[in-house]
Formats: C-alpha cells, structure tokens, sequence
C-alpha cells in the first residue's frame, strides 16, 4: 500500500509540475490558441479550394473546360500522393522564403491546401450521387445549369456529404499537431517545451492529447447538432 501511495504521489506530482506549477498552464493556452487559428483558417481554405475543384471537375464536361479538371486532377493526385509534413516543409522553404513568414499564416496555407484535395473528392461524390433526374427537373423549370446545381444539387449533396466532410475536418485538426517542424508554437510544440523544463516527458504529452480530444469532442457534437437540424429540416 505504502508504494501505490508513493507512486501516486508521484504522479500527482509529476502533473502539478506539468500543468501547476511556474504557471505552465498559459503554455498550453498558448499552443492551443495558435492549433485553434491554424485549423480555423485552413478549414476555411480547404472548403473553399475543395468546393472550387469539385464544381470545376463537375462542370467541365459541360462547359467545354478539361484542361481546368486536368489541372484539377493534378493538383489532387499530388497533394494526395505526397506526404503532409514534406508539403509543409516545401511550402516554408520554398514558397515563404522571408524570415519575418508567420508560421500560423504558413500552417493555414499548407493544411488548407492539403484538406482542399480531400474536401473536393468528398464535395465531387456528393454531388455525383444525387439522382440526374434532379438536374433535368431544375432545368425543366427554366433554371440554367449553374442555377440547378447552387439551388437544387449542392442542399442536397451537403446532406449527404456531412459526416465525411467532418471526418476529414477532425483529421485536419489532428493533422497541426506536426506544425511544430516550422517553428509554430503550437499546442504539441508547447507540451515538448513543458516537457523539457520538467525533465518527465509524459505529463505534458497526456495533457496535449486531451486537450486534442476535448476540440474534436466538441467538433464531432457541433456536427451532429447541424446533422439534427438539416434532419428536422426535411422532415417539415
């Protein structure tokens, strides 16, 4: 009894220091607003590139545009083909050059980037999978092709998509956690530094993963909430 006392002790001990003590919670404030900014942004990016290379490699049969769903095409392959953290580096090294680049501008760009590529296969099999027969009818009623598909195709392709859409947002938050290799403080980077103060590494690890959990707890009920509503929706 003596040593699990002892050793929970211990453990207490080795939070307090992690978390407690010298005010190293403000620490993981800190990453956790720079984690938070990052995937904010990127989210916003990757939807709109996602969205803008879906309806370009829907559209390009229609309005004679191939070359524009070649491009497409290659863009995804690549970014899907190539491992996150060599885009991350490539895009600091080569495209932000200057020394006075913000790393969270950086991070966006990158992670949105790279989420657009999934959000644009995501967005462009939502849209594939609604029924042709919809198009015909949006185009019976005198709407024209563009007006079909932002009135009549896309309401109903973003019912269908949700769920994955939002898997693939969990993933991007989870992704920024190898922002660090840019120098961004984010949260990981400031459980390593916590760390590296301590002396015991794992306190400050287990922190940085629940703080993890707790964002994409909270994304996964935000979801299912906008779920619920968009249900209730078709049902009045």
């Amino acid at each position: 009894m003596k040593q699990i006392g002892l050793w929970i002790e211990n453990v207490y001990q080795s939070y307090y220091d992690a978390l407690i003590s010298n005010n190293r919670y403000l620490a993981y404030l800190d990453g956790l607003k720079v984690t938070l900014l990052i995937s904010f942004f990127a989210i916003i990016l990757g939807t709109v590139i996602g969205v803008v290379v879906a309806i370009i490699k829907v559209t390009a049969i229609n309005y004679k545009i191939k070359w524009l769903s070649s491009i497409c095409n290659v863009y995804i392959n690549v970014i899907r083909g190539t491992p996150l953290m060599v885009q991350l580096l490539i895009i600091y090294n080569v495209i932000f050059t200057s020394r006075n680049t913000n790393e969270i501008f950086v991070g966006a760009v990158c992670f949105g980037i790279n989420s657009g590529a999934y959000v644009s296969e995501i967005i462009r099999a939502g849209i594939e999978s609604i029924d042709r027969g919809q198009m015909e009818a949006g185009r019976s009623l005198g709407l024209n092709y563009m007006q079909t598909m932002r009135l009549i195709i896309v309401p109903q392709a973003i019912k269908n998509i949700l769920p994955a859409l939002g898997n693939e947002f969990i993933t991007l938050i989870k992704e920024t956690s190898v922002a660090g290799v840019i120098a961004a403080n984010d949260l990981l980077q400031q459980a390593q530094y916590v760390g590296s103060r301590t002396w015991v590494v794992l306190p400050p690890l287990m922190i940085a993963a629940v703080c993890y959990l707790i964002m994409v707890m909270g994304l996964t009920k935000l979801l299912a909430v906008f779920e619920r509503r968009l249900a209730r929706g078709d049902r009045h």
